[in-house]
């Protein structure tokens, strides 16, 4: 059998708030109680959002919350020519292609319609790459929600300004770590289509998916470290990871220590528990 590996991939663009890490406990779990390994990625491709500091605190929060990586934490940063590889091979097979369209061109709908899809207008310059999708929706299956099915539009791989988009870098990066399993947030779920588009495009083996119900804050909207949402180190970690915990469905005993508090989580994870 293939060996389990999950992973979390945070973007340093602030501190861990809970959000964040109800999806690094889902994942840890996950991984951990399939006896499989979980690693740590930081996503730091898109300098214009990141906070200085950011990833290392968000790594030593994670140790202090008794989330260690089980190999070396992977930045995104040093990953730069493999992501070129990947898009040239893409232009290669036919399945990408430059394109000169800005976001006002878009349509209300904000889906791309193929305005460059056999070449750019007369007096236009590239600015983007595209990929070159099927016109054929995407299913899998979801560890929670079942089967799910999505349009693929023909989404940017590498930007106007130059960088890699995070539709290509993470299927990439999720490639060269084997990862097996990738538990995260439902707000990624439209996502998930493109990545396994470019899976396969790529020829690459597409992992088992769960998408965790998303914490919102008082007034509605997903948590974000980009709004200051409160990080979770302000308060004792064994509280913050039984917090946590309970907001996945699970119901660990009160006021146990960190060590004994991931001991139950790890004997006792149920998915099935996870509010849908």
């Amino acid at each position: 059998m293939t060996p389990v590996v999950g992973r979390f991939a945070p973007s340093p663009s602030g501190d861990l708030h809970f959000g964040s890490l109800v999806s690094a406990v889902g994942s840890y779990l996950e991984a951990k109680t399939a006896g499989g390994s979980w690693l740590i990625r930081i996503e730091d491709i898109d300098p214009p959002r990141e906070v200085s500091g950011s990833a290392r605190r968000i790594i030593a929060d994670l140790e202090t919350l008794g989330m260690k990586a089980d190999g070396p934490i992977l930045y995104q940063s040093t990953r730069l020519a493999a992501y070129q590889r990947a898009l040239d091979m893409l232009l290669g097979k036919g399945l990408a292609y430059s394109c000169a369209c800005t976001r006002k061109d878009l349509p209300a709908s904000g889906i791309y319609p193929g305005t460059c899809r056999n070449g750019i207008e007369k007096g236009k310059q590239a600015r983007s790459v595209r990929f070159l999708a099927a016109d054929l929706p995407e299913t899998f299956t979801d560890r929670l929600k079942g089967v799910v099915k999505g349009e693929v539009d023909d989404f940017i791989i590498r930007r106007a300004d130059g960088l890699f988009a995070y539709q290509l870098a993470v299927v990439v990066d999720d490639h060269l770590q084997g990862i097996t399993q990738v538990v995260r947030g439902g707000d990624i779920l439209d996502s998930t289509v493109r990545q396994i588009a470019l899976q396969k495009a790529l020829e690459f083996t597409t992992p088992q998916y769960m998408h965790l119900p998303v914490v919102l804050g008082a007034d509605g909207k997903k948590l974000s470290k980009r709004d200051s949402a409160h990080p979770v180190m302000g308060q004792d970690p064994a509280h913050a990871v039984s917090h946590a915990l309970r907001f996945l469905g699970q119901n660990p005993p009160d006021n146990l220590a960190l060590d004994m508090l991931w001991a139950w989580a790890i004997k006792h994870w149920n998915p099935e528990l996870i509010p849908r």
